[in-house]
């Protein structure tokens, strides 16, 4: 509601609101009825080669990615910004190809070998590394922990977003745009692509010490989360072992790609100013479910640790010391922390209503797991159980958590992307 009266700013909503929210519903409604039924039918054709591929009935390596590619790229149509408009000479387009075609004059120059300015011109100043670094982290997820426990988890990782979304009005209150309040609250995702990738496209300004803030806030929280679940979860909770489930599910590596493929189609369609992140994720997950495991070892080990070498260095560069020393730097590290305490705070909470609903018979360390950093919150949630119960084991439910946190960081990113320009104007 914080945001909504913020960015509204006395503007009442109507059903046009939710079209510009939903950009891929809009431009659906707005398309002439061949293009729906092309768009449609594009999508379901990308699903079908998925499974096709899956089932080696065609060339896997060719049709996974290309059935996942053609699914996203038709689902994730939005509107585009004059510039674009007048550069493709349409309405319409998608973040994949339509902005290739802007002015690239200035290549060759850019190709030069400046040491660090060509990877940060090519792959860190439009979130492209951040792409990247998704994809790796898609490679090393088991969404088979989300798909045993789904409503579980995705309740905890919602919990664990308050610090996400208690933030925005926060920074507003301390003088931040809303653009670079949605981009600093982002922090409390603890997902450091999602950062840099939310406030490349909002707040571009300060998206370097925003994102430093970030990765070094990283490693601080998650030093300081077990003395957070010291201080809000007694010892005879934090020792309380999960009953062994009823009945086991086994999930099969076709229900993970089946859910991957799906999920993937269906954020792209909801948010696609974030499609390529949500496109990243998931085929990375389908490339593990798949079998692929040449390229599942390619993604997880060189593009995956490649990528995340690079960003760290070329953040070290970017530190400059003007910089830094922007006024601005010091709210910023003021509400990273914060942002992270409250969804660690909010993940914990999520866990408490779990164990009163479940009469006791849950642990709510699993909460802080919610937050989203893959898979180290999760071990931060089992070690913290472990220190007072040797034998209780909570990782499944922790990771389950920890995984759908992933999840909804990049969907709130999308929301987050799409309102704020919209409610700006």
């Amino acid at each position: 509601m914080g945001l909504l009266f913020i960015l509204h700013r006395g503007r009442s909503m109507n059903p046009n609101d939710l079209l510009n929210l939903f950009q891929g519903l809009a431009t659906l409604v707005a398309s002439e009825p061949h293009i729906i039924f092309a768009r449609i039918g594009l999508i379901a054709l990308g699903l079908l080669l998925v499974y096709l591929g899956k089932k080696e009935v065609l060339e896997p390596l060719l049709m996974i990615p290309m059935g996942m590619g053609m699914s996203a790229v038709n689902a994730g149509v939005l509107f585009l910004t004059p510039d674009l408009i007048k550069a493709t000479g349409g309405t319409q387009g998608n973040l994949f190809v339509s902005p290739i075609v802007s002015d690239t004059n200035n290549l060759m120059y850019l190709l030069q070998v400046d040491f660090i300015q060509p990877i940060y011109t090519l792959t860190f100043s439009n979130g492209l590394i951040a792409c990247f670094v998704f994809m790796g982290i898609g490679v090393l997820l088991d969404v088979g922990y989300v798909l045993a426990r789904p409503f579980e988890s995705m309740f905890l990782a919602l919990c664990a977003e308050f610090g996400t979304i208690a933030t925005f009005p926060i920074a507003v209150a301390m003088g931040l745009t809303p653009p670079q309040a949605a981009s600093v609250a982002m922090i409390g995702g603890a997902d450091g692509p999602m950062v840099l990738y939310t406030s490349l496209s909002l707040a571009r300004d300060i998206f370097v010490p925003i994102t430093v803030v970030a990765y070094l806030y990283l490693g601080l929280t998650y030093g300081g989360y077990p003395y957070l679940i010291k201080l809000l979860i007694p010892k005879h909770i934090r020792a309380i072992k999960m009953p062994p489930p009823e009945k086991v599910t086994i999930i099969t590596s076709t229900e993970k790609l089946i859910f991957a493929v799906i999920t993937s189609a269906v954020l792209c369609f909801l948010f696609p100013v974030a499609a390529p992140l949500f496109l990243s994720l998931f085929v990375g997950v389908a490339v593990r479910e798949s079998g692929l495991t040449h390229f599942a070892k390619f993604i997880e080990e060189t593009l995956l640790y490649g990528s995340t070498f690079f960003l760290g260095l070329t953040l070290g560069i970017l530190c400059e010391a003007n910089t830094i020393l922007n006024p601005v730097v010091l709210k910023l590290l003021i509400l990273g922390i914060l942002s992270l305490l409250l969804s660690g705070i909010g993940g914990i909470a999520g866990g408490y209503v779990m164990y009163f609903l479940r009469k006791g018979q849950y642990n709510p360390t699993i909460g802080i797991a919610a937050v989203s950093c893959v898979p180290t919150t999760a071990k931060v949630a089992q070690k913290a159980v472990s220190a007072v119960s040797p034998d209780s084991i909570i990782l499944p439910e922790a990771l389950g958590a920890n995984i759908s946190g992933v999840i909804t960081t990049a969907t709130l990113a999308g929301i987050y992307v799409t309102l704020v320009p919209l409610f700006m104007k």
